[in-house]
C-alpha cells in the first residue's frame, strides 16, 4: 500500500510544480518569508509611525549650530547620526538646501534650566517624518539627562527586546500568515486534483495500475499536506535568517501540519461530494472563511495558539495542540467513508 501512495505523492508534487497558479502562490509566500524583516518594518511604520526610530537602520546627517560638543550632540552621535558643526544656522540651512544635510539643529550654548532647541527639517513630508521619528530616541535620552542635571530623578525599568508593536505584527500577523497560508494552498490543490480526475475521467486510468481508490485519494491528500509542511519549514528557516526567531518551532510546525491536514481532507470531502471544480472551489472558499471566523470562538483558537507557541508562552504546549487531533481523526474517517461512496458512484 505504501508503495502506491508514494507513487501518487511523487506524481502530485510533480504536477504542482507545473501548475503556474500554485507556483505563483508559493513564490509570493517565499518573498514574504525572505523579506519578512523589511515587510515587518513597513507594516509597523504604517500602524505606528513612532516605531520607525526603533526599527530603521537609515543613516542621517545633521548640522548643529551652537553647542556641537554638548550632551545633545553626543546623544545624536550615539544614535548613529553624523553631526557636522556650523558657526551659524544660516550656513547650516544653506548646506541642507544643497542636499549635504538631512536636518539642522540650533542648540544654545551655556547652562540653562530650560533649553530651547530648534529643529529645521527638509520640505519633503515623508523624509521629515522619518527623521523626526528617528530622532525621538536621542531626544528622549537628552531629556532624561536634563532632568538628572536639574535634580528631577525619574526611575525607569529597562525592558529588553523590541517594542510591543513589532511583536504584535510579527507574532499575530506574519508568522500565522506564513504558517497557515500553505494549508489554504493545499486545500485548493486537492480540490483541483480530485475534481479534474473525476471530470476528465482519468481516475479509471490511475486505477488500472495496481493501486486502490483509497491509495489514490490518500496519496493525493498526503502530497498536498507534505507540500504545505515543507513550505512551513522553509518559511521558519527564512524567518531565522531575517533574525525573526520563533520559539517552540516543533510545536508550531505540528500545529501547522494539523491545520493543513484538516483543510486538505475537508477540501477532499467537498470535491468528492460535488465532483466538479467550480462548485467545489466556491464551497471551499465560503467554508474556509466561515471556519476562519468560527475558529476565533474556540479557546484557544488556532491563530491564538500559534501566536502563543511562537512567542514561547509557557502556558501553551503539546496538550493544547493535541486537542486539534480529535476533529482531524474524525475528518479522516469521514474521508475514508466518502471514498467508499465514490467507488460505489463509479460502479
Amino acid at each position: 500500500m505504501m508503495g502506491g501512495i508514494y507513487a501518487i505523492i511523487r506524481k502530485e508534487i510533480a504536477s504542482v510544480m507545473k501548475e503556474k497558479t500554485m507556483a505563483l502562490a508559493i513564490l509570493i509566500q517565499l518573498l514574504i518569508a525572505a523579506f519578512s524583516s523589511v515587510i515587518l518594518v513597513g507594516l509597523v511604520s504604517f500602524y505606528d509611525p513612532a516605531s520607525i526610530g526603533q526599527n530603521t537602520n537609515m543613516h542621517f546627517y545633521v548640522g548643529v549650530a551652537g553647542d556641537h560638543d554638548g550632551a545633545l550632540a553626543s546623544c545624536l552621535r550615539g544614535a548613529g547620526f553624523t553631526v557636522t558643526p556650523f558657526t551659524s544656522v544660516d550656513d547650516a540651512l544653506e548646506s541642507m538646501r544643497s542636499g549635504s544635510l538631512d536636518a539642522v539643529m540650533a542648540i544654545p550654548e551655556g547652562e540653562s534650566t530650560v533649553v530651547d532647541v530648534r529643529l529645521y527639517l527638509p520640505p519633503s513630508d515623508s523624509k521629515s517624518t522619518v527623521i523626526t521619528m528617528a530622532m525621538q530616541g536621542p531626544l528622549k535620552k537628552y531629556e532624561n539627562y536634563l532632568r538628572e542635571k536639574n535634580g528631577v530623578h525619574v526611575r525607569y525599568t529597562h525592558m529588553g527586546g523590541k517594542d510591543s508593536t513589532t511583536y504584535e505584527f510579527l507574532y499575530s500577523f506574519i508568522i500565522p500568515l506564513l504558517m497557515f497560508f500553505p494549508a489554504f494552498i493545499a486545500g485548493s490543490m486537492i480540490i483541483d486534483s480530485i475534481s479534474e480526475e473525476i471530470e476528465n475521467k482519468t481516475l479509471d486510468t490511475l486505477l488500472s495500475t495496481p493501486v486502490s481508490l483509497n491509495e489514490v485519494l490518500f496519496g493525493k491528500a498526503a502530497a498536498a499536506v507534505l507540500l504545505a509542511v515543507i513550505q512551513c519549514i522553509m518559511w521558519l528557516l527564512l524567518l531565522s535568517m531575517n533574525r525573526l526567531y520563533v520559539k517552540n518551532a516543533v510545536l508550531v510546525l505540528f500545529l501547522a501540519f494539523i491545520i493543513s491536514a484538516f483543510v486538505t481532507f475537508g477540501s477532499a470531502l467537498i470535491s468528492m461530494y460535488f465532483k466538479d471544480r467550480e462548485r467545489s472551489q466556491f464551497t471551499y472558499s465560503i467554508l474556509l472563511m466561515t471556519a476562519a471566523g468560527g475558529g476565533l470562538a474556540v479557546n484557544p483558537s488556532p491563530i491564538n495558539l500559534l501566536t502563543r507557541l511562537a512567542m514561547g508562552d509557557p502556558h501553551a504546549g503539546i496538550l493544547d495542540v493535541s486537542l486539534y487531533l480529535l476533529p482531524l481523526v474524525v475528518l479522516v474517517l469521514a474521508f475514508y467513508l466518502a471514498s467508499k461512496r465514490l467507488l460505489a458512484y463509479r460502479a
